[in-house]
């Protein structure tokens, strides 16, 4: 698989806090430093789009057949460029017209064709690439690695992208969720789990450099109801988590007869109490099924999710486990939060 094309602007210092950012200043300045999720590829055609990023407005747009990121605000006069278009791989501002390339620079000003450009018409733009049908951004420079998702890529496996969801809570707090094994009896009873089989078996966290590594091993289907019958009697379901600081997850799901889902739960911080969630799914079975039944099923899945995630208290994560009380079936969680810890996110990640 050949590496994604990173496209950025140099810089000599940190980026600039957004206004009214929801997030502690250092913990926003660490968060930049990933790389995020923000928009569906096939989304990006021959428009510019508008998404916000830890608080911060962006456009993204397509030049020179790739994807670039800048700051939503023309600095001649602070229209939001994401209003505009692009015109030969220019990005147009739709208040004066000015025209801007994609390193940022100021390229032409209709009103002056002659004169000069002044140096300060020049765009703050971001690391910008694409992998696993999304958009990618990092607001501190890319150098972090991107999340990795095998699947995706690996022959044999189908590849779906459902849509996204905005879910009205923290990033951690549904990262934290996705992981969580004791909930499936009790809030996703509808979707494919049993209020009858609650008990979970002792698993293994592995703790990793960027994360953790959760092996999870009980009688639970991933079948959905209405499919529960595929699923042979007595069957061991396998349920590998990997998780990346600070907002991604993989769950490996071994079905019956080798089959193999994979998921990137992939949480983007719109803000510190906003979410868009991503899901890129990869699965080597039932390729001939229509995609609007794994659409409907992952959507109530998540949905079931949201409801619960949105009604936390507190709204964002602690850190410090020993502002909750943890029960044995925690030991991800745990795990997860001292990872958030490690790289130097504080307590609770909001003002």
């Amino acid at each position: 698989m050949s590496q994604p094309q990173v496209v950025a602007l140099t810089r000599s210092k940190s980026p600039a806090i957004p206004r009214n950012c929801t997030f502690d200043t250092r913990d926003w300045e660490i968060l930049s430093r990933y790389w995020h999720p923000v928009a569906f590829s096939a989304d990006l055609l021959d428009k510019p789009l508008s998404v916000t990023l830890l608080d911060e407005p962006l456009v993204v747009y397509r030049a020179h057949g790739r994807v670039v990121a800048a700051r939503d605000v023309c600095p001649h006069r602070g229209a939001p460029l994401s209003r505009g278009w692009v015109h030969n791989d220019q990005l147009v501002c739709p208040y004066h017209g000015l025209e801007y390339e994609a390193s940022g620079r100021c390229s032409h000003i209709p009103s002056q064709p002659e004169g000069p450009i002044p140096e300060r018409l020049c765009l703050t733009t971001y690391a910008a690439q694409e992998a696993y049908g999304l958009v990618w951004v990092s607001l501190g420079g890319g150098e972090m690695p991107l999340p990795d998702f095998p699947a995706w890529n690996t022959e044999g496996f189908q590849q779906i992208l459902p849509p996204s969801i905005d879910i009205r809570a923290s990033a951690g707090r549904q990262t934290e969720g996705f992981i969580d094994v004791a909930h499936f009896a009790w809030i996703h009873h509808d979707s494919f789990a049993d209020r009858r089989n609650p008990v979970v078996p002792q698993y293994s966290v592995e703790r990793r450099e960027n994360g953790l590594r959760a092996e999870y091993v009980s009688t639970v289907s991933n079948f959905p109801k209405s499919m529960q019958h595929r699923a042979p009697e007595g069957y061991l379901w396998r349920r590998v988590f990997e998780v990346d600081v600070p907002f991604f997850a993989r769950l490996t799901v071994h079905f019956p007869e080798n089959g193999r889902l994979a998921i990137l739960n992939a949480a983007s911080p719109v803000s510190a109490r906003h979410t868009r969630l991503f899901v890129p799914i990869a699965r080597n079975f039932d390729h001939d099924l229509p995609l609007d039944d794994v659409y409907a099923f992952n959507r109530q899945v998540f949905e079931e999710d949201r409801a619960i995630v949105e009604l936390q208290c507190p709204e964002d994560l602690p850190i410090d486990r020993s502002l909750e009380a943890p029960i044995l079936a925690d030991r991800s969680s745990g795990a997860y939060r001292r990872a958030l810890g490690e790289i130097g996110l504080g307590q609770s990640y909001v003002r």
